[in-house]
């Protein structure tokens, strides 16, 4: 859903229900999905109908708010154990986004946590869920603007690549990459944005283009293996891209394509910024190497349409994700500014906070 200056929200509570931007019909067509079940707030996440760390949270704690309101009880404890198998169909969805796991926790903290009737338990979550929602956009509002400050100070009007979407349309709206991108066109710095086309789904191809399109941002869609020709002909200023996941030590996975794009910007003396809520960095790890890598159907490799590209026989590899080490990291740009990936642990205690 867009307002009056084309801001894109993808997850809206509204009519008893949600609505998701059905992102796997995107930029052809524009078009809402409505969910008012639990099962499938699930299938719209595992379908990726609904993408993106941060948007798969807020999607997620609606589903959970679903999920009660179809539980017919009025016993506390059978409540609490009906919804404990709402939260675990849910988990089950995507494996490598944090923020899924991370919104689901605090819906049950809140269920565990809460006192009064069942009915009123059930509107406490549907408040919880709307909170998550409105956080999660003040988040990416301020992720944008500290992004600001670690920008390189010249040329006056930068270029930044970035990859996959990490836009409004991942998030509850304005973005985490994408955040830093719309801080830097309102406040004149941004040139022009570099798009990779992000293979296999194409969502740098399909989603950030379309959002850069709707507020008149000058993008460039370049495919995934043109990006370290560019930074050598010195189109480039800085790479700005999301995390679906990040380690204590600054370890991140991100959309599969990162890796390889934080090893170029490295050997071209390109500054290289992760931009993600405190939700996304899972204090738990100590590094990249625990992260679960999510692989994909092979269809997505060997398929555009109806057009099979290869031939019988052939076999694949589909990982969804990789992991960027914290060294190729020049800063993570999370809403209590940027810190280097060694110093995040100090944002530690602002992140527990935030989830009390």
């Amino acid at each position: 859903m867009t307002n009056s200056h084309n801001q894109v929200y993808p997850v809206i509570w509204q009519n008893n229900s949600v609505s998701l931007i059905d992102q796997t019909r995107l930029p052809n067509e524009y078009t809402f999905v409505e969910i008012s079940r639990s099962e499938d707030m699930a299938r719209a996440i595992k379908t990726m109908i609904v993408r993106g760390a941060p948007a798969i949270g807020v999607a997620a704690a609606y589903g959970i708010y679903l999920g009660a309101r179809e539980i017919e009880t009025a016993n506390r404890d059978e409540f609490l154990a009906h919804l404990e198998k709402v939260a675990e169909l849910l988990r089950s969805t995507r494996p490598t986004a944090v923020n899924l796991f991370w919104a689901i926790s605090r819906m049950m903290r809140t269920a565990d946590e809460s006192i009064g009737t069942v009915e009123e338990l059930k509107q406490t979550l549907l408040q919880t869920a709307q909170n998550i929602n409105a956080e999660d956009l003040q988040t990416c509002q301020a992720i944008g603007d500290h992004g600001l400050t670690v920008l390189p100070a010249t040329p006056a009007k930068l270029t930044l690549l970035t990859h996959c979407n990490a836009g409004a349309l991942a998030t509850a709206g304005y973005g985490t990459a994408l955040g830093v991108v719309r801080s830097a066109w309102r406040e004149g710095r941004l040139e022009r944005v570099f798009a990779d086309e992000t293979r296999p789904r194409l969502q740098g191809a399909k989603l950030t283009t379309w959002e850069c399109v709707q507020e008149g941002i000058p993008v460039t869609l370049i495919t995934d293996n043109m990006a370290a020709h560019c930074m050598k002909q010195g189109l480039i200023h800085a790479v700005v891209v999301g995390a679906d996941r990040i380690a204590a030590n600054g370890d991140a996975a991100n959309k599969i394509g990162t890796y390889s794009l934080a090893i170029a910007a490295k050997a071209h003396q390109i500054p290289f910024f992760v931009a993600a809520p405190l939700s996304t960095v899972d204090f738990e790890l100590s590094d990249g190497s625990k992260i679960p890598i999510e692989e994909r159907n092979p269809e997505e490799i060997y398929q555009v349409g109806e057009t099979i590209l290869t031939p019988t026989g052939v076999e694949f590899y589909n990982p969804a994700f990789d992991v960027t080490p914290a060294e190729l990291i020049t800063a993570i740009i999370t809403e209590n500014g940027a810190f280097a990936p060694g110093d995040l642990a100090k944002s530690q205690k602002n992140a527990i906070a935030q989830q009390i």
